[in-house]
């Protein structure tokens, strides 16, 4: 913990190299990284669980939305909220409300955060039939991405980074259907990230790569080299795990090939072209791939853990920080 500490509180330095036939000293440009703080984190995970299940067509939805929005302007975001009715696999109309929240919104250059902010309604992967039908808490499928991205928008607010970033907490996500409803439709999933797609904030909106956060604050998490991110970005994918072997997370950035998912940035790549990555647990010695609480009832904060909320947002803050112009 006191290496990692360091390495956050001394400035990065890059040394832009001379003309070679001046003898001018060398510049030197010095990247400071602000300080990430998994207490707040963990903090802005819980926050959103208080509301309990944030699926759509209830209260909660409408109270987290309220707060995300709030929160991101609090902290000088530009904020869009991007409102549709979609109609889910089994014909149910959803009201989804897509959150994007715009830092330095005139620089061309930009990158893109994102993650989904809803829950599963279902916990139909318990191991108890009886609490299939009961809705999924999702402190760590959904709220914990969120958690580290909103920590990452008040660092962003108050030490702007020279690019522009776009961070999106996309709905919808989890409303998809599976195996379990006797269906397994893969563009059932991620319908929020699917119309964004279709219909961005912004008329011809770019952005250099983006990068989804989904399941990263569980306990000893393994993130992986996704298969559709390697697909898409093998070069990002590359650049994000440098980053975090060099800052001393190697074991939670296992530079190894994992599972293909169907997610959000497949949608990102697929449907409007930003080569996009996914940063999700993964682990091999699973049925699923996931946590063993992956879409149970026991998807609740007891399973985040802080550590691992530093592991990505320290890296994602130092991948961010260091991109220029």
């Amino acid at each position: 913990m006191r290496k990692t500490l360091f390495i956050l509180l001394t400035a990065v330095h890059i040394t832009a190299c001379s003309h070679p036939n001046k003898s001018a000293e060398k510049e030197q440009k010095t990247v400071i990284v602000p300080s990430f703080s998994a207490d707040s984190a963990y903090h802005y995970t819980q926050q959103q669980v208080d509301f309990g299940p944030r699926i759509p067509n209830t209260d909660a939805q409408l109270a987290c939305a309220s707060f995300l929005s709030t929160t991101l302007k609090r902290f000088g975001a530009e904020v869009t909220e991007q409102k549709a009715k979609l109609t889910v696999y089994d014909g149910t109309s959803l009201r989804s409300i897509n959150i994007i929240g715009s830092f330095n919104p005139k620089a061309e250059k930009r990158v893109l955060l994102f993650s989904h902010w809803d829950s599963r309604p279902w916990a139909d992967s318990d191991t108890n039939p009886s609490n299939h039908k009961k809705p999924v808490l999702g402190a760590n499928d959904g709220a914990s991405g969120v958690g580290v991205l909103l920590e990452m928008a008040r660092l962003i607010g108050n030490n702007p980074p020279t690019i522009g970033v776009d961070i999106i907490f996309f709905d919808t996500e989890d409303y998809g259907s599976t195996a379990h409803d006797g269906t397994n439709n893969e563009d059932s999933w991620c319908l929020g990230t699917q119309y964004w797609a279709k219909n961005p904030h912004i008329t011809g909106y770019r952005a250099e790569f983006g990068i989804l956060l989904d399941m990263v604050g569980g306990k000893n998490a393994t993130f992986y080299r996704e298969q559709i991110s390697d697909q898409f970005a093998t070069d990002i994918v590359g650049k994000v795990w440098s980053q975090a072997e060099s800052l001393g997370f190697g074991k939670y950035f296992v530079n190894q090939r994992g599972g293909a998912v169907t997610d959000d940035h497949l949608y990102v790549n697929k449907l409007i072209g930003i080569p996009s990555i996914d940063i999700i647990q993964y682990d091999p010695n699973s049925g699923t791939g996931f946590a063993s609480y992956w879409h149970t009832i026991d998807d609740t904060m007891k399973n985040v853990d802080k550590n691992t909320l530093n592991a990505v947002g320290i890296t994602l803050l130092h991948v961010v920080y260091n991109e220029k112009l």
